[in-house]
């Protein structure tokens, strides 16, 4: 082992353990007579999360052969955190199926939602060669710049699971259009499954912003404070040069990354400062940009926006809005449930970089761009020198939908903008708002008024819910997520001000949306300890109900149990608990039952029904041994002397005493070692350590209910590694 080398490492660790999670017991029901590490609220929101995507609780169901892996942690107000996570099937990625889990730092689960998937029960053999899928898929393009490696991977389509070939394709259309084709091609029959095009184009305006301060570095237009930003050219290399950038010519393409890196900065501050969330990709970056496309256009493609000239070529588009709409592409792309693939859910992106192309402007309040609620207000676009769209009344222009029923699975994507982008006005300013501001109408069958809140309490309220985005997003998603955001994040008034909003559009009310009144909805949650378990037949294997309270007073919960096979009697003891207490399920398998794994529904009822799934195995015992059966994997990349915590840059709880089982495959030919450490009130100690001059260590310690964590460490060597861990 290598002590010294490790000290420095570890310290750099500063024993933050911001995240964490818990393998089995509630993090709730962790005894508090020593001081908690650093964190504690975090990790009881992230152990309720993960203990209710690991019991399947209500839309996070899953099969045997289903995960959910927990891909984000995105902390909100009053202690709240948004868990997403995305689905696999036999270790293959799944699209569709994600989730999101609220929870808060008492340990309760808040909301869950997830995108509607069926049961998986599919072969993960290829028939059509990972070639013949990338030529099928490049042959889309008239013209191809690049293409990703193709991935096997489950997709969800019409409520069934198809096996395809995923790779993304950079080029030309036909009609000499740029694009980035999302592409999934049938493993089966070599078809295009589902083809969706990554690049979202803006109707945008160029202007200047006046002389302005921009973040960059001494000799080029890069900005480091937020990740990789960078503006240049079309060939993807910044600008140098020194400051002062540009010459405030209206062509001039310094000028437009000036332009660009103004308003870009200017989003990016905004959403920190106004909504305490981490940069357009939230995780403190953006995508870099380029100017002096030699085209009427400006796009997002995933990897960075372009921005091009207006139609007469007397400037760039590089205004507020413009650039902000494009990287409001980027805030609902990297979001939970990224982008999906309907003209609703495209129409709601479009209408996402009109909010933030708004909120940015409000925000920027520069004299040159006024604060407003239209879009390429000065471009002169269609030469008539009007906006291109009106969010306080879509309809003025090219008649564009103001109300939700005016919808159809036809409707162009950026006109499908209109009933949400009207939405939001509604919401921030009102249907008759005075001092300037344009009146707003109202959809039929809606409220006869609508008060507005404000646009930032109406920006925080839309940035809440698109954390609770799934691939499924739709205007009737929205406007639960909406709901559930002005609740927890305000309360009662503001909620009520989203739910007339939505009914001034006519969005109706959905079944178990969020209450607006000012008490708690009487509500519990459930959870699993273990969600899995395996046993001989003539035998029986044991389990924990565990429930808790999560709104209003404490509850009677009725237990049942649906689905064993024959042969298999579940019971529970008590058979009803008051939330916030638990009970034993026994599962009895009786001699002669059939090898195999069935899940067993598990149901609560009491002011509300949730469900959960525990996963029976019959005809094997076998514990978990290894690297490929631990309980939870993790994994991480580190360079030579550098060291990370584990779970998460975080710790775990057990709640017995048990025997923590760790197992680290590191990069070959790097020397990596693991540290096992307790937390004894006041630091972290080893208790056990794999120090071998190799890349792969194993330990294996037995020890007293407590916190603990891992610690990897490279000691020579970089690369990427994997952690089993398994714990009581």
């Amino acid at each position: 082992m290598h002590p010294t080398r490790l000290t420095a490492a570890v310290a750099a660790l500063a024993l933050s353990a911001s995240l964490a999670t818990a393998f089995v017991a509630p993090a709730v029901a962790a005894p508090q007579a020593q001081p908690v590490p650093p964190g504690h609220g975090k990790s009881l929101a992230l152990a309720a999360a993960d203990d209710a995507a690991e019991s399947g609780l209500d839309e996070l169901r899953h099969g045997a052969d289903e995960e959910l892996v927990r891909t984000s942690v995105t902390p909100w107000a009053n202690g709240l955190y948004y868990a997403s996570y995305e689905r696999t099937y036999r270790g293959l990625p799944v699209v569709g199926g994600d989730a999101v889990v609220v929870s808060d730092s008492t340990g309760k689960v808040r909301e869950v939602t997830g995108a509607p998937a069926p049961a998986l029960r599919l072969s993960t053999r290829a028939k059509v060669t990972s070639a013949a899928a990338l030529a099928t898929a490049r042959a889309q393009l008239a013209s191809v710049e690049s293409a990703d490696a193709p991935e096997l991977t489950v997709l969800l389509k019409g409520g069934k699971a198809v096996l395809t070939w995923h790779t993304r394709v950079v080029g030309r259309t036909a009609k000499n259009a740029p694009s980035a084709l999302d592409t999934y091609v049938d493993a089966n029959t070599g078809a295009v499954a589902r083809s969706t095009d990554k690049i979202l184009h803006a109707d945008g305006r160029g202007y200047h912003n006046g002389n302005v301060t921009i973040d960059t570095a001494a000799g080029s237009m890069t900005d480091t404070t937020r990740g990789s930003f960078k503006c240049g050219g079309q060939n993807g290399s910044a600008y140098t040069g020194s400051s002062p950038w540009g010459n405030s010519g209206a062509n001039d393409l310094v000028t437009a990354c000036v332009d660009i890196m103004y308003a870009a900065q200017k989003e990016h501050s905004m959403l920190k400062e106004w909504f305490g969330y981490n940069g357009q990709n939230g995780q403190g970056g953006m995508v870099p940009a380029r100017a002096g496309l030699s085209e009427v256009n400006a796009y997002y493609d995933g990897t960075k926006t372009t921005y091009g000239r207006n139609q007469n070529g007397t400037m760039q588009l590089t205004g507020i809005d413009v650039v902000a709409h494009e990287y409001g592409h980027e805030i609902f792309d990297r979001t939970p449930g990224s982008a999906g693939s309907s003209n609703e859910n495209g129409g709601m992106n479009e209408s996402t970089g009109d909010i933030f192309g708004a909120l940015t402007e409000h925000y920027a309040n520069n004299p040159n761009d006024t604060p407003d609620y239209t879009v390429g207000e000065k471009l002169n676009f269609l030469g008539d020198n009007k906006p291109i769209r009106y969010m306080y009344n879509p309809s003025l222009a090219n008649n564009d939908p103001n109300c939700y029923t005016q919808l159809s699975s036809g409707t162009e994507v950026h006109a499908a903008a209109g009933p949400q982008n009207h939405w939001f006005y509604l919401l921030a300013e009102g249907s008759s708002p005075g001092g300037g501001k344009p009146n707003s109408p109202i959809c039929s069958g809606g409220p006869s008024s609508v008060t507005g809140i404000g646009i930032q309490k109406a920006g925080k309220i839309f940035m809440g819910a698109l954390l609770m985005k799934t691939s499924s997003w739709n205007h009737l998603a929205a406007r639960k997520a909406t709901l559930t955001s002005a609740k927890n994040t305000y309360g009662s008034a503001e909620c009520i001000a989203v739910r007339t909003a939505w009914n001034a559009i006519g969005v109706p009310a959905q079944s178990g949306e969020t209450d607006c009144g000012g008490t708690s909805t009487p509500d519990f949650s459930l959870a699993l300890n273990p969600s899995s378990g395996s046993v001989q037949a003539g035998a029986s294997v044991t389990s924990t109900v565990n429930t808790s309270t999560t709104g209003g007073s404490a509850q009677t919960v009725q237990l049942s149990a649906s689905g064993a096979p024959s042969g298999v009697t579940v019971s529970f003891s008590p058979s009803s608990v008051t939330s916030g207490s638990s009970s034993t399920m026994t599962v009895q398998v009786a001699a002669g039952t059939a090898n195999g794994t069935y899940p067993i529904t598990v149901t609560g009822t009491g002011s509300a029904t949730h469900t959960v799934t525990y996963q029976l195995s019959v005809g094997s015992t076998n514990p978990p041994t290894g690297c490929g059966n631990t309980q939870k994997t993790y994994q991480g990349t580190l360079a030579s002397g550098q060291a990370q915590a584990q779970p998460d840059g975080s710790y775990y709880y057990a709640a017995a005493p048990g025997t923590h089982v760790g197992c680290l495959r590191g990069p070959a030919g790097a020397d990596f070692d693991l540290y096992l450490q307790k937390w004894n009130g006041a630091s972290w100690v080893d208790v056990a350590v794999g120090g071998t001059e190799t890349a792969d260590e194993n330990t294996s310690y037995y020890g007293t209910a407590g916190y603990y964590r891992y610690v990897v460490h490279a000691y020579s060597g970089s690369g990427a590694y994997t952690l089993g861990l398994t714990a009581p």
